[in-house]
């Protein structure tokens, strides 16, 4: 889902509220709007919105109320700083998401599942060793994006200039993992040939890159 959208839509108290409550378990408009201390109407608009959206989803009981819930878990991550703005949303992994290829800064020990055992004892420890692990990524988001953080007012202070360095750092790298020249560093990071050129001939003026002009082809090298 675009995670423009849903900031528009979480940007609603009683939304984010409404979901609060369907976390703890289902309910139906009555007790929503009670909780809500909102008229049914209004609830029931809520509900909606959060419905085409697909965050939640309906059943009817033997009493032919209907009953709604959260339809399916989504991460919500939002990131404020400096050097940019942006907002993601991803759906939980499946159990089949290969850890150990896709995640190659990352070491997690994963448990073997081929005798997934039903024991409820185990079942809560595992949930317990999860909340851990889940708590120990935070704490490591929260190191990364300061040290990203770090990394880029450096940059910025080494340049000299008031520029995009999260783009001048890509450049850099893209040096590093290419030939030099500005078409591979273009196609590297995702931009165009002509802007890459001109943010390296702008890192040679302040002498943090060279350029051999010894071809027909400029390339680039990191002094």
């Amino acid at each position: 889902m675009d995670s423009a959208v849903l900031l528009d839509l979480l940007g609603n108290e009683n939304r984010r509220r409404i979901l609060r409550l369907l976390a703890t378990k289902p309910c139906y408009v009555t007790e929503i709007s009670e909780y809500l201390d909102v008229s049914p109407k209004a609830v029931i608009d809520h509900l909606r919105k959060l419905d085409e959206a697909g965050l939640v989803e309906s059943t009817t009981d033997d009493q032919r109320r209907k009953y709604f819930r959260i339809a399916q878990s989504l991460r919500l991550e939002v990131s404020v700083s400096p050097y940019g703005f942006g907002a993601k949303s991803a759906y939980p992994a499946k159990n089949s998401f290969d850890m150990a290829s896709r995640c190659q800064h990352l070491s997690i020990e994963i448990p073997d599942d081929s005798g997934s055992s039903s024991d409820l004892a185990d079942l809560a420890g595992e949930y317990g060793r999860l909340q851990d692990l889940d708590r120990e990524l935070s704490l490591a988001q929260r190191w990364v994006q300061g040290r990203v953080e770090d990394t880029l007012a450096e940059i910025d202070e080494r340049l000299g200039t008031e520029s995009d360095s999260r783009f001048f750092a890509a450049v850099l790298d893209a040096l590093v993992e290419t030939d030099g020249t500005p078409a591979a560093v273009a196609n590297e990071v995702g931009a165009r040939e002509e802007t890459v050129a001109d943010a390296l001939h702008q890192l040679a003026d302040v002498g943090v890159v060279a350029r051999d002009g010894s071809a027909d082809v400029d390339h680039y090298r990191i002094r």
